[in-house]
């Protein structure tokens, strides 16, 4: 961008779109970030949603592979014998369970995060009805 002022007062202006859309690029960059209200807004909806994702996802997979293996035992594809079969039905068990666990410790994060975060959506909700 070239700005030129000539002795008789007039301004001369050289617009570049690309340059110019660059510069606010890297402009916004260094702006104080903002978060406007409907953004908050589901921000703390998504919150709410993914709350316990993490815990009863690594359940579950580590469940479904302790499931596993007590299906390997019990069907004596590992091992042989009554005693590895009785150990594989034991611990096919306990990866029944732990599957069965998953789901309750979602819906219970969940419901933690909703009592935590509701005050705050629900403020939010009014405010962005009365704009």
């Amino acid at each position: 961008m070239d700005n030129i002022i000539s002795q008789d007062n007039t301004f001369s202006y050289k617009y570049s779109a690309v340059e110019n859309k660059e510069i606010q690029e890297i402009r916004k960059r260094y702006l104080p970030q903002s978060e406007s209200k409907l953004e908050e807004l589901k921000r703390l909806d998504m919150q709410v949603q993914n709350a316990g994702m993490v815990e009863s996802l690594c359940i579950g997979i580590i469940s479904s592979l302790v499931f596993g293996l007590g299906m390997c035992l019990a069907m004596q594809i590992i091992g042989t014998g009554i005693g590895m079969m009785v150990l594989g039905i034991v611990i096919g068990i306990i990866g029944m369970a732990g599957i069965l666990v998953a789901y309750p410790v979602c819906r219970r994060k969940q419901r933690k995060a909703k009592e935590n975060l509701s005050p705050r959506i629900l403020e939010l909700t009014e405010e962005l009805y009365q704009e």
